[in-house]
């Protein structure tokens, strides 16, 4: 697909991977809308970008459609849209204080599985109603899943099962919208060094580095935001989930 002149969201834009790749979209020509719960952070990658900033709740239905209702009136129907608004709230099933409390769960699945199905709903209902490009595309929407989908840590049970509901999604998706020319596609990152990754205590980062194989490093923001800039521009590309880890497998605890 052709970024240049396309209107474009992305969820969680106000840090981490999802400012990297607005900033991203922006470098290519797109015309961004920045969507994040943190008002200051989403006006200030908007500023930067020169995009739209909103404050917008994923698990809100009204949020959302209020939110890409306004992007659209500022920039046009979104071609692309990337979903990388999410939390990684731990806690067992059975932890020292009992049963994991049924709400804890359900938030994490709230805001990464439903979050992410609200605002990819609303965002293919508007890139139905495009003409396609010369390549016969409509668009295309990235999720961010994580390699927690597959290799899940014992403490990470409604993270991982969030997760692997994003994976699971992007092959009925994809067969749903192929007809029209949208592309839906995940991402499965491993270890990235966003905000949440960083503020983890020196030995946890020293452990989680420990573990990876080539590159021996955390992820950057910007090798995810390249991965989606690639998706975008392959058309092959649909209807999967990419493990973007460093070959790194992650131990059960």
């Amino acid at each position: 697909m052709n970024i240049r002149d396309c209107a474009a969201i992305v969820t969680g834009g106000g840090s981490g991977l999802g400012a990297e790749t607005a900033r991203a979209l922006a470098k290519q020509g797109a015309k961004v809308a920045v969507l994040d719960l943190n008002e200051a952070n989403v006006q200030a990658v908007a500023a930067e970008i020169g995009g739209v900033g909103l404050v917008c709740d994923v698990t809100s239905a009204e949020s959302v459609e209020n939110a890409i209702a306004a992007a659209r009136a500022k920039h046009g129907a979104a071609r692309i849209c990337v979903n990388c608004a999410g939390v990684a709230t731990p806690g067992k099933v059975v932890g020292r204080k009992g049963p994991m409390a049924l709400d804890a769960f359900a938030k994490v699945i709230q805001i990464n599985l439903i979050g992410t199905f609200n605002v990819m709903r609303l965002a293919a209902a508007d890139m139905l109603s495009l003409e396609p490009q010369e390549s016969g595309e409509r668009g295309v929407i990235v999720n961010t899943a994580s390699i927690a989908a597959f290799d899940g840590q014992i403490g990470q049970v409604a993270y991982a099962a969030s997760k692997g509901g994003v994976a699971s999604l992007s092959l009925p998706a994809a067969r749903e919208f192929a007809p029209a020319g949208i592309r839906v596609m995940a991402v499965a990152p491993g270890y990235f060094g966003t905000p949440m990754v960083n503020s983890m205590p020196q030995e946890v980062l020293d452990s989680l580095v420990a573990s990876t194989l080539f590159p021996h490093r955390l992820g950057l923001p910007e090798e995810y935001a390249r991965m989606v800039l690639s998706i975008v521009d392959n058309p092959m590309l649909n209807g999967s989930t990419i493990r973007l880890d460093g070959a790194v497998r992650m131990p059960p605890m």
